[in-house]
């Protein structure tokens, strides 16, 4: 069985714990895209941990965890990552860590070179979380990337990072006039963080080929959502790279296999990091609750999320674009306060009403059309059957499923792994 996890808005969809909870059904979980720039949230009987560039299933000892080709890697990110779990008593080792060679690696000038251009762009700069990912992503299209698998081969990479960097400092110090990027200082972070590395490194797409053809059970892990996808997401307010569930095996590589089943993951409500158009944004104190009862503050950054209604439109889009056969509604239990659930259900633009998502600048002057569903004002954390919700809970949940046109498997109704009910 082959299966992908993957966000349906626009991340922060609660992907880390569901990965966590349904990982022990699976052999081998895959992170095939993105880097540091987001985090998965993850709650267990080990304690709370948030995980920006390793698999979830890393809080699994019985599960191999594969960083793919796809992704982008900021080595001492993950070192202090690595560092972090491992005082927390959690296994990682050559034998349930595997890192593509060919993944490319995210640099301090790459963070310094996202953080010029946002201070550049002023009030109109993208939200970036300035982890260097747009720059590297464009490094590596520009075939000038430095992958894993060059830290194998320490007798040609300071040539390479020479090359580079005389190239790059064109840019900090031509361009931005910041001090250039020294190469012995690059060489020796390098040398610092990469080293620790090495056993890690090697060829995953031959490992998960020959994984899948010996039977094993390889879980793809999105980072983001469908909205954030470079290609399908609001464009230019997106990530820079491909988060559906299409690009799993591609950013695994395993570019010749397919998801047998792809599950997307949903809030009860929306939330956003980052800039660009978000239709069904709630303002105010209205905001500031949801905000709080949900804590909704990113897990990579610490930023305040904005907040808003379900959004049907995009949950539907989102749907779609992500080819899911079943989903996962988290957080239903923050939504206990209400009196009354507002969900938006369709956009006006210029005076039309479509349940349609546009692109481009339709969707900038798209104004939300609500509708509203009775609370159901009571705690459900407890909750295990979907018999045991309150009937206006129940009637919230059909209605989405309904309108998105996909069927919910799984309500969370708590941060906790257990916290789960099954349809």
């Amino acid at each position: 069985m082959l299966c992908a996890i993957v966000g349906i808005n626009w991340g922060d969809e609660g992907k880390g714990r569901m990965v966590d909870l349904l990982g022990s059904r699976y052999d081998i979980i895959v992170r095939y895209q993105g880097g540091n720039n987001a985090g998965h949230t993850v709650i267990n009987e080990k304690g709370k941990f948030i995980l920006n560039l390793l698999p979830s299933g890393i809080l699994r000892e019985e599960t191999v965890n594969v960083m793919g080709g796809g992704m982008v890697i900021d080595i001492q990110h993950l070192g202090e990552e690595m560092e972090r779990l491992a005082s927390a008593g959690i296994k990682i080792a050559p034998d349930n860590l595997k890192i593509s060679d060919r993944a490319t690696i995210c640099f301090p000038f790459h963070r310094l070179l996202d953080i010029l251009e946002e201070e550049r762009l002023a009030e109109r700069q993208y939200g970036s979380t300035r982890r260097g990912i747009a720059p590297v992503y464009s490094d590596k299209y520009m075939k000038k990337g430095i992958r894993m698998g060059d830290l194998l081969s320490p007798g040609t990479l300071r040539d390479k990072i020479t090359a580079l960097l005389e190239w790059k400092n064109l840019t900090v110090a031509g361009a931005y006039k910041a001090e250039p990027v020294s190469v012995d200082e690059t060489m020796e972070w390098l040398e610092r963080w990469g080293n620790p590395l090495l056993p890690f490194i090697c060829d995953t797409g031959k490992y998960l080929y020959e994984s899948a053809k010996g039977g094993r059970d390889i879980l793809f892990e999105a980072q983001l959502g469908a909205l954030r996808d470079i290609d399908f997401g609001i464009y230019p307010y997106t990530s820079s790279s491909n988060n559906i569930a299409a690009y799993a095996p591609i950013g695994a590589g395993v570019p010749a296999l397919r998801p047998d089943k792809v599950i997307g993951i949903m809030k009860a409500y929306s939330t956003c990091v980052g800039g660009g158009p978000f239709t069904a944004e709630l303002f105010g104190a209205e905001a500031e609750t949801l905000r709080k009862a949900g804590g909704e503050y990113g897990a990579a950054t610490g930023r305040p999320r904005r907040v808003g209604a379900f959004d049907v439109p995009a949950s539907k889009y989102g749907v779609k674009v992500q080819g899911a056969g079943e989903l996962a509604l988290t957080k239903l239990d923050v939504l206990s306060y209400m009196d009354e659930i507002p969900v938006c259900v369709a956009y006006n633009i210029d005076g039309e009403i479509t349940d349609e998502f546009p692109a481009g600048d339709r969707l900038v002057r798209a104004k939300p059309v609500f509708r509203y569903f009775k609370g159901f004002k009571t705690d459900i954390s407890g909750c295990r059957k979907l018999s045991e919700l309150p009937a206006e809970a129940r009637e919230y949940v059909d209605f989405i499923e309904r309108a998105v046109e996909c069927p919910i498997k799984y309500i969370s109704v708590g941060a906790e792994r257990d916290a789960i009910i099954e349809l």
